[in-house]
């Protein structure tokens, strides 16, 4: 009876979590400053102020956490990217995300220590840890003020893919420091593997995914949601044991499955973007729930801290990320908003947590980690929507943010529609349209996309926002142009031929 008992308090307590976080989102969403900022910093004075609060989550419980929230960050921010968009900025994406997040933590590691005094391994690890923009906070934020273009596109491919190279150098760092006659070329040894097996390992596993949701059948629409983040985990899962980034190949994972058309996609966005929300919530409250304000209260933490973010902001950035930008085909106008709009969040405070479990025991780094961290959400994120008007930068197309509605519709085929005759693999139902069953001979089956419809099939569909109602029944019922006009031109020589001369 104890046992129930004390797992009853256990359920009670993570139950009164997560609704304390729902409730507290209710507020933060009609505020200008993102919700991240508001779960981090409350969480860290409820730590500290509340008896019993945070005790025994330790910081490898927050790092497993931190990972799990971003698996489904980055899998929920490909997917909704999608090869068709990142592929309009990939030069830009490819620059940013490789070449500028190793440049400013190169940069931040110079800052760090000349003018901080860390030994030259912390300020390379505290660099790589504050270059990367954050994929929890960047979606989030650009989504939720509604910021659209190739600007857009550019930041959300850089997040997806910067965390990969931040996670390398931290690693190879790690490694050359274990190394009994280490050398920088452990370091670069690193980044191409976790790069290039993680690439492989995503685009791999982004081709098999859509293959098999198309070929799944699940008793239920929300299995193939499930089913969804489950390939990613493995993604991540497999890429990671053989030593390659596990969130690059979860992003890519993403991305081509985005492109794709599966049955259910409207409910496999859908779910992946709820449960992302939800534990981007969980994850900085997570993280604020280990900080110590009482350390934050020194001068060198909380002032170099401040320090730092202003010169990360104002002057690392920007130096590294314009002129990447120069040759691009973004205005003067974009180029200026992506340096701007390098908002930092979950991933630095996990690269800071891997270094302290890598054995460098440093409170001052992980205290000037978070501040960096609640000063850039704060600003940078807090006045995006105003840097974004201000530079001109688009709000995105309506097609760019509308989902798919889960009614289904049915519809009888008719002999003379477009849709009889053709393949279901070639109906244009959108990218997230999909026929869901056919009803032929009394009996109803889910078709392959080499399957013909013909007249007097009953089909089901699972309609995209942009093609439904009547688009879908002038596919489906209505005849085709050029056979309406035949017939009426039938009938009048049918009717010339009836009258009397």
């Amino acid at each position: 009876m104890d046992e129930i008992t004390t797992f009853g308090v256990l359920v009670l307590t993570v139950a009164a979590g997560a609704a304390a976080l729902l409730a507290w989102s209710q507020i933060t969403a009609r505020l200008p400053v993102p919700g991240a900022a508001f779960f981090l910093a409350g969480a860290a004075l409820a730590a500290n102020l509340v008896p019993g609060a945070g005790e025994g989550l330790s910081i490898r419980s927050v790092e497993r956490i931190t990972v799990v929230a971003l698996i489904v960050i980055l899998f929920d921010g490909g997917l909704n990217v999608g090869w068709h968009r990142f592929r309009t900025a990939l030069p830009a994406i490819g620059l940013l995300g490789i070449v500028g997040t190793a440049g400013t933590a190169a940069l931040v590691a110079v800052l760090a220590h000349y003018l901080f005094g860390f030994r030259w391994i912390l300020a390379g690890i505290l660099g790589a840890a504050l270059a990367p923009t954050d994929p929890a906070v960047m979606f989030s934020v650009l989504r939720g003020r509604q910021i659209g273009g190739r600007a857009s596109i550019a930041l959300e491919g850089e997040a997806g893919i910067n965390d990969a190279v931040a996670i390398a150098i931290v690693v190879g760092l790690l490694e050359y420091t274990g190394a009994p006659h280490g050398s920088l070329l452990v370091v670069l040894r690193e980044f191409l593997v976790e790069i290039g097996v993680g690439f492989a390992v995503g685009a791999t596993a982004g081709a098999l995914v859509p293959f098999l949701l198309r070929h799944a059948r699940f008793p239920a629409e929300g299995l193939y949601g499930i089913a969804a983040l489950v390939a990613a985990a493995f993604a991540y899962g497999a890429a990671s044991a053989a030593h390659g980034s596990g969130f690059l190949a979860v992003f890519i994972v993403g991305i081509l499955l985005g492109a794709e058309r599966t049955p259910h996609k409207g409910e496999i966005e859908r779910f992946s973007t709820a449960v992302a929300s939800f534990l981007e919530m969980a994850v900085f409250a997570a993280l604020g729930l280990t900080i110590d304000l009482g350390i934050l209260g020194e001068r060198a933490i909380w002032y170099d801290g401040l320090l730092l973010a202003l010169l990360l902001i104002f002057v690392a950035r920007p130096v590294v990320v314009l002129p990447l930008l120069v040759r691009s085909r973004l205005r003067w106008g974009e180029r200026l908003f992506i340096a701007w709009a390098g908002v930092k969040g979950a991933a630095p405070i996990l690269l800071a947590a891997v270094a302290v479990l890598g054995g460098f025991e440093s409170a001052r780094m992980y205290g000037i980690v978070f501040i960096v961290v609640l000063f850039s959400v704060v600003v940078q994120g807090g006045t995006v929507r105003h840097i974004a008007d201000r530079l001109a930068i688009p709000a995105p197309r309506q097609n760019e943010v509308r989902r798919a509605d889960p009614v289904a519709e049915h519809f009888r085929v008719s002999e003379a529609s477009r849709a009889a005759g053709s393949r279901v693999r070639g109906l244009p139902l959108g990218s997230r349209g999909w026929v869901d069953r056919i009803g032929r001979d009394g009996a109803e089956r889910r078709p392959r996309g080499r399957d013909v419809i013909r007249a007097g099939d009953h089909v089901v569909i699972t309609p995209d926002g942009e093609a439904r109602g009547r688009r879908l029944r002038r596919l489906f019922e209505e005849p085709r142009q050029g056979v309406e006009r035949q017939g009426v031109e039938r009938q009048g020589v049918e009717g010339a031929a009836g009258r009397p001369t």
